[in-house]
């Protein structure tokens, strides 16, 4: 690429046709790891990565090498051998044995998925999990159920906890207890329909609220107890009135809910959850530095587009890892070094096209390799040969490309393409954040699976569910509860923006309550969910605000915000440093411009909640 100063560039995304910016530390970065310059923008790029992940579709079958029936990620039409953990981590097979010569002939994309239908893979990607059959992407998990993508757990049921125990339905909540419904939350204990709240005790329905203890619908808030709404009270006025919240049920919680989000309207929130960084963009980052366009990331430097990582360093394009360095487009697994266009590679060193390889270093298109080294298409190559190899088959990748659908062209460079995912799209995680029609989904060149037909015997409608725990029997675990979402006698309470269509939405139609988590309830005094597990998740996920930054400038004017809040102004407290004149901050925020939240800038902001 030569030496100087690289210009920033605008190039046109071949995947959705916008413009999108390399900028002048994008090229260096690229000129470091020896790639060229992407042909797809950011979130192209992110909705291609997801394609290869599922986390909560799972499927009943039978281990293709014991025969046991097990839990998969995977349904049984899939063209390719699933084994159990078991199995597959034993030493029953050799994935060597299923090496291919590299065909000059053919691309190398269409090589690769060749030997990923021939090579077994995992049912679950699951390690060192107890009682925990139905959970997917987990680690370290003991009497866990329809969790996902969670590490250190313990008796959490449904969503993403991380380092938590008896956590119910919650996503991203980390060093938890007794949580339920609680979203991007830390250290919280005995906490309900909370989001972005810290160090707290006893709160139902906050947000952004620090150090509380004892809240109820309040936001902001730091250092406070006994407060509702905002409103401080005496100890026992509070809790008479917990007490009547608590034991109203549905009605009453309904009530806080609703008074809760039109205080959230009121009053102002920081434009982005920017902990101990500098020079940083996103949302969700903590002690990080030089970090542009990530999310949900800690202890991320010289990074761009992450997106739920830990201690990474000169890394971009990449998601769900833990201890990585000069890696990218990878998916996936920890302690990984200059790992390139992979997925879940642990452990690993030097790997370019790898998928689920474990313990080696310098592979190139391997699939489930352990402790190898110098292979291609999972074949052994002694270092010299190997060496010798590599820049011919980067050559050969632009010479003979894989032609994608919709004019998509896929050379070295490229991660997996799109066509070749081995999932449908609506399997993957890319339909969480990217929700597309089926139609929407066959015009774009990608798979649909057809969802399973669900003829449950529904034995509760959603109308009957009881609003109060008090008035559930023992025996509503031997029942099968219908989902709201459904319900021609409810109103629709979700639609996650994907609409009430089961098929678009995700929706199961019907859900069962099982024993532990009939217990849960109880200790909390919250009612039963009338939505379904799948429901409630896209729920969760349509709080959070996009992974997608919008240009803005501070709401703060001067002594009120402005005025297109109009009865939703907010009076400040205190003297910020602008005086009399409007706040002349500017920054990128995850909330869009048509947002009624009021949103200030990090020094308006702290004069007014911190």
């Amino acid at each position: 690429m030569g030496q100087g100063v690289i210009n920033r560039e605008t190039r046109q995304c071949q995947n959705c046709k916008s413009g999108f910016a390399i900028t002048p530390e994008d090229f260096q970065f690229y000129e470091k790891i020896k790639v060229p310059p992407p042909t797809f923008c950011p979130p192209c790029r992110y909705q291609r990565r997801l394609m290869v992940r599922n986390e909560r579709n799972l499927y009943h079958r039978e281990c293709g090498l014991c025969k046991k029936a097990m839990v998969s990620m995977f349904s049984s039409e899939k063209p390719f051998p699933v084994y159990c953990e078991g199995c597959w981590w034993g030493d029953g097979w050799d994935p060597m044995r299923y090496g291919i010569a590299y065909d000059w002939d053919k691309p190398f994309f269409l090589q690769f998925r060749e030997l990923q239908n021939n090579v077994p893979r995992p049912n679950l990607g699951t390690v060192n999990c107890k009682n925990s059959e139905y959970v997917n992407y987990v680690g370290d998990a003991k009497d866990c159920y329809l969790i996902f993508g969670s590490i250190e757990v313990e008796n959490c049921l449904y969503g993403s906890p991380y380092e938590s125990k008896y956590c119910v339905d919650t996503y991203l909540a980390r060093e938890s207890e007794y949580c339920y419904e609680c979203i991007d939350c830390e250290k919280l204990s005995n906490c309900s329909f909370c989001e972005d709240c810290t160090a707290s005790l006893n709160l139902l329905y906050c947000f952004d609220c620090k150090n509380c203890q004892d809240c109820i619908g309040c936001v902001g808030l730091r250092n406070k107890n006994y407060c509702v709404f905002n409103q401080p009270f005496t100890k026992e006025t509070y809790l008479k009135e917990r007490e009547r919240i608590m034991s109203g049920g549905r009605a009453a919680l309904e009530e806080v809910r609703g008074r809760f989000e039109e205080l959230q309207q009121r009053v102002p929130c920081r434009f982005s959850t920017i902990l101990q960084c500098a020079n940083v963009s996103g949302d969700h980052i903590v002690q990080s530095k030089n970090a542009r366009e990530c999310f949900d990331v800690k202890r991320a430097e010289e990074c761009a587009y992450c997106v739920r990582m830990i201690d990474a360093k000169d890394t971009h394009d990449t998601n769900y890892c833990e201890y990585l360095e000069l890696c990218y487009e990878y998916l996936g697994f920890w302690k990984v070094a200059r790992s390139k266009f992979s997925n879940t590679c642990g452990e690993s060193a030097n790997v370019e096209y790898a998928d689920l390889c474990s313990g080696s270093s310098n592979l190139f298109g391997c699939v489930g390799l352990r402790n190898k080294n110098y292979c291609v298409l999972n074949r052994q190559y002694s270092k010299e040969e190997y060496q010798a190899l590599i820049p011919k088959i980067k050559a050969h990748m632009d010479a003979v490309p894989f032609a994608g659908e919709n004019g998509r062209v896929y050379k070295y460079g490229e991660y997996f393409p799109a066509e070749l995912s081995l999932l449908a799209y609506n399997e993957s995680v890319a339909q969480d954040f990217f929700p597309l029609t089926r139609e929407e989904v066959v015009a774009a060149g990608f798979v649909w699976k057809e969802p399973e037909r669900r003829n449950y015997a529904v034995t509760i409608r959603s109308v009957d569910i009881p609003d109060c725990i008090e008035n559930v029997a023992d025996s509503v675990t031997q029942e099968v509860l219908e989902c709201v979402t459904i319900s021609p006698d409810a109103p629709v309470a979700h639609t996650g923006g994907r609409g009430p269509d089961p098929e678009a939405s995700g929706c199961t139609t019907a859900f069962r309550i099982i024993p532990a988590e009939l217990q849960f309830y109880r200790r909390m005094k919250l009612p039963l969910p009338r939505l379904c597990p799948n429901c409630r998740h896209y729920a969760r996920l349509a709080k959070r605000n996009p992974l997608k930054l919008w240009h803005r400038r501070c709401s703060c004017n001067a002594g009120t915000s402005n005025k297109e809040h109009g009865t939703r102004g907010y009076t400040n407290t205190a003297a910020h440093f602008h005086g009399e004149k409007p706040c002349p901050n500017e920054f990128e925020t995850s909330f869009a411009p048509d947002r009624l939240e009021i949103v200030y800038c990090e020094s308006c902001y702290n004069s007014e909640i911190v």
